[in-house]
Formats: C-alpha cells, structure tokens, sequence
C-alpha cells in the first residue's frame, strides 16, 4: 500500500484528504505544518505528499525545499494543494521540486486525476 502524507493547518481539509486517499488505498498520515511534516519525513519517507502554501511554523514551500535537501527526499511525489494559484507560485512550486499542482477546493476525482497523472494510481 502506498502512502501520502496530508501537510495542511486545516483540519477539515486534512480530514476530507485523508477519506479520499483511503478510498483510493492510500495509507495516510497527518500533518498541521511544515515543520511537523519535515520531522515525519526524517522518520519515513512517504510515497506522496499532498501540500498546503500558506501554514504557520513553516510553509509548504519551506518544507518542499527542506524535504527535498533530506537523503530520499527526491523519492516523494509532490502536489502542492492550495488557494495561491497565480503562475508565479505554480512556478515557484515546480521549481522547488513539486510535481504537480491542485487548486483547492478539490474533490474526489480531481485527485484522482493528479496522482493517476503523476503515476501514483
């Protein structure tokens, strides 16, 4: 079974990611913020990692660079799950190793989409 670590402040969003990603067969684990996500990803490295911008302690794209800098942290696949969706953050985002970007609010079949994209599904 793969798994995805959910990184969003919001525990709704976190919430209504996680059903989604266990319909799918995805093990998941939670994170509030950056930092706590960094410390789950020095522990295991995830599959995947669904990623909120804006979070407090550390944003996700503090936390996509720091992952990425850790030994296996080019392994998990990356997509940036937010409200910032100008191309300069999309852009930022790519550049910083994430592979691929939803808006939110999502549902069911946009993530689908993404990780079938990404080839995760």
């Amino acid at each position: 079974m793969k798994s995805c670590l959910i990184v969003d402040d919001s525990k709704v969003i976190r919430m209504v990611a996680k059903k989604i990603l266990q319909d799918l067969e995805f093990e998941t684990a939670e994170a509030a913020d950056g930092q706590i996500a960094l410390d789950a990803c020095k522990v295991g490295m995830p599959d995947a990692v669904l990623l909120d911008w804006n979070m407090p302690v550390m944003s996700g794209i503090e936390f996509l660079r720091e992952m990425r800098a850790l030994p296996g942290g080019d392994k998990p696949v990356v997509v940036f799950c937010t409200t910032e969706n100008d191309i300069e953050h999309i852009q930022e985002a790519i550049e910083a190793g994430a592979n691929e970007y939803i808006m939110k609010p999502f549902d069911s079949e946009i993530i689908q989409a993404k990780f079938t994209q990404v080839g995760l599904l």
